[in-house]
């Protein structure tokens, strides 16, 4: 498929079992052979999956529905690199602009599609803060209870946790992009803000 080019809006759209678990509209930033980066702004609508009683899920269920959520307090520039099946997503504070640092987000790469990418989520990730000075896991109890359900295997948690681990070191050893301060970075003023498109919810 063409490339897209930046400024470009897409939807990003997390599959669970042939289903949509999540959708985000974003900004193209670059998207080149080996990186694609994009931009999720505050205040976009995204849609998340909720059990019947209208509470988001955080486990992939029997049954589920999508429900329309504002994305109100941070800005996100994600990176996803050919090959790797993670993410580091850099975030901002929408409120006063100020930098908060790094996460990794484990997941499969990301399968281009007409209107944006599809990937699955794995659960576990990474929390980093701005100045790199210490790391730790997030929603590895999540990750268990997974496991336990026969959602994953132990095998697929370790392979998890091993990209988790490449994902920290690029970011802990400044390999690039990492190499530069991030924390200065801005949207071109002149994109637009994303909407889900017309076919967001057609997989």
């Amino acid at each position: 498929m063409q490339r897209f080019s930046p400024g470009d809006p897409i939807v990003l759209r997390e599959i669970w079992d042939g289903r949509i678990w999540g959708a985000f509209p974003a900004i193209v930033v670059e998207d080149e052979r080996d990186v694609f980066v994009n931009l999720v702004p505050a205040g976009v609508t995204t849609v998340r999956a909720t059990g019947d009683d209208g509470s988001p899920l955080r486990l992939p269920a029997e049954r589920w529905s999508l429900a329309r959520t504002p994305w109100a307090r941070w800005r996100v520039l994600a990176f996803s690199f050919a090959g790797e099946r993670y993410a580091v997503l850099l975030f901002w504070n929408e409120p006063d602009d100020s930098f908060l640092g790094y996460y990794v987000n484990v997941e499969t790469n990301l399968g281009r599609t007409p209107i944006g990418f599809d990937y699955v989520d794995h659960l576990l990730d990474v929390v980093i803060p701005a100045d790199r000075s210490e790391w730790s896991w997030k929603d590895e109890d999540e990750l268990d209870v997974a496991v336990a359900r026969g959602i994953y295997t132990a095998e697929d948690a370790a392979a998890f946790r091993s990209a988790g681990e490449r994902g920290l070191r690029r970011v802990l050893d400044g390999a690039p992009p990492f190499d530069r301060d991030w924390s200065d970075w801005r949207p071109d003023p002149a994109w637009p803000t994303p909407t889900l498109p017309d076919g967001w919810d057609r997989v």
